[in-house]
C-alpha cells in the first residue's frame, strides 16, 4: 500500500493536466494535453483514458501500481454517480458518465469533484492551507469559485452548490450576474468584474488618470492593467482597487463569520496582484469580522499555482480509498 501512487487530473477548457504523485502528495511525473471540445466534447474522456494508458506504458507501470485517479471538472458533478453535466466550456451539453468510462478504460478506481473544490483540497493539503482541518479557498479568475473545507471535509450542500462564494451578494441590486441574480461577488471581483467596475467608475471620474485616458481612447484593459496602474499610484485605478477589495473583504468576512477557518486562501489570476491585493482585502476583512474570528482566521495568497488542481485531485483519490 505504501508504495502505491495516485493520479491527479485537472480538466480545463483549454488543457487537461495530469500528474503521478506519491501518497504524500509529491509530484513525480507531470504532463498535459490539449482539450478537444469538438463534437460535443465526445473526445475528452477517451483522450484522458488514452493519455493515462500511454504514460503508464511509457513509465512501465500498470493499474496495480495505483491507489486511484482523482479529477477536478467544471460543471455540476454528481459525486456518487461520477457524472458531470452543464460544463459548457467543455461543450458538454448532456450528462457525461466520466467515472464509468475512465474506470472501464484504465482499470483504476476513479473519483471526481468540481474543479474549485479540488483546487481547495490541493491548497489545503500541500499549499497555503498547511493541511489545517478548516480552510476556505477562493479563486478569482474569469469567474469567482470557491471551496469550503470544514473539520477536514469538503462541504457540498444538499445539491452540490456549497462553496459558491462567487454568488454571495455584496451589492444589493448591483450588476446582473450570469447566474441571473444581481450584485454577486463575481460581478465585481472576477477578472471581468474588475474591468466592469473600472469602466463604470471612469465615466464618473474627471481628474487626470492613465486608466481613464486608456478607456476614453477605447483601448482594451484587463484586471492586471488596473492593478498595475494602481501600484503606480494612478488615482482612478486606486479607487477601483479600493472598491473591489472592499467587496471582496466583506464577502470573505461573512464566510469567516460563518465557518471560522484557520485560513482563507486566495488564488486565481487576479491574486497575482500579490500583497498589494492582500493587504487591502485584509483591511476590509478585519473591519467586517467578529472579534474572535478576526484574531483566529487569516487571509493568505495561494502558493501552488497551476499545480493546485492535480494535487487536490490526487488527495480526492486518496480520501476516497482511505475514507
Amino acid at each position: 500500500m505504501a508504495d502505491k501512487k495516485l493520479i491527479g487530473v485537472d480538466l480545463g477548457g483549454t488543457t487537461i493536466k495530469f500528474a503521478i504523485l506519491t501518497l504524500e502528495g509529491e509530484i513525480q511525473q507531470r504532463w498535459s494535453i490539449d482539450t478537444n471540445i469538438l463534437d460535443d466534447g465526445t473526445h475528452i474522456v477517451p483522450d484522458i483514458v488514452d493519455s493515462i494508458n500511454h504514460h503508464l506504458s511509457l513509465y512501465q507501470m500498470d493499474a496495480e501500481d495505483f491507489l486511484g485517479i482523482g479529477m477536478g471538472s467544471p460543471g455540476s458533478v454528481d459525486l456518487q454517480a461520477g457524472t458531470v453535466t452543464g460544463a459548457f466550456n467543455l461543450n458538454w451539453k448532456t450528462l457525461q458518465y466520466v467515472k464509468r468510462d475512465i474506470e472501464a478504460g484504465t482499470g483504476i478506481t476513479f473519483t471526481i469533484d468540481n474543479d474549485a473544490n479540488v483546487a481547495a483540497l490541493g491548497e489545503r493539503w500541500k499549499g497555503a492551507g498547511e493541511n489545517e482541518a478548516n480552510v476556505i479557498f477562493i479563486t478569482l479568475g474569469t469567474g469567482v469559485g470557491g471551496g469550503l473545507i470544514a473539520d477536514g471535509h469538503l462541504l457540498h450542500g444538499v445539491a452540490g452548490s456549497g462553496g459558491e462564494i462567487g454568488h454571495v451578494t455584496v451589492q444589493p441590486n448591483g450588476y446582473l450576474c450570469t447566474c441571473g441574480k444581481r450584485g454577486c461577488l463575481e460581478t465585481v471581483a472576477s477578472a471581468t468584474g474588475v474591468v466592469r467596475v473600472a469602466r463604470d467608475m471612469a465615466e464618473e471620474y474627471s481628474g487626470d488618470s492613465k486608466l481613464k485616458a486608456t478607456l476614453d481612447d477605447g483601448d482594451e484593459i484587463s484586471s492586471k492593467i488596473v492593478f498595475d496602474l494602481a501600484k503606480a499610484n494612478d488615482p482612478l485605478a486606486l479607487m477601483v482597487v479600493d472598491r473591489v477589495t472592499n467587496y471582496l473583504g466583506l464577502a470573505l468576512a461573512n464566510a469567516a463569520n460563518l465557518l471560522n477557518p484557520a485560513f482563507i486562501v486566495i488564488g486565481g489570476g487576479v491574486s497575482a496582484a500579490g500583497d498589494f491585493l492582500l493587504t487591502r482585502v485584509d483591511k476590509a476583512f478585519k473591519t467586517n469580522t467578529f472579534p474572535n474570528v478576526r484574531e483566529t482566521t487569516h487571509l493568505r495568497l495561494a502558493t501552488l499555482g497551476n499545480e493546485a488542481g492535480v494535487i487536490g485531485a490526487a488527495s480526492l483519490a486518496k480520501a476516497a480509498v482511505n475514507g
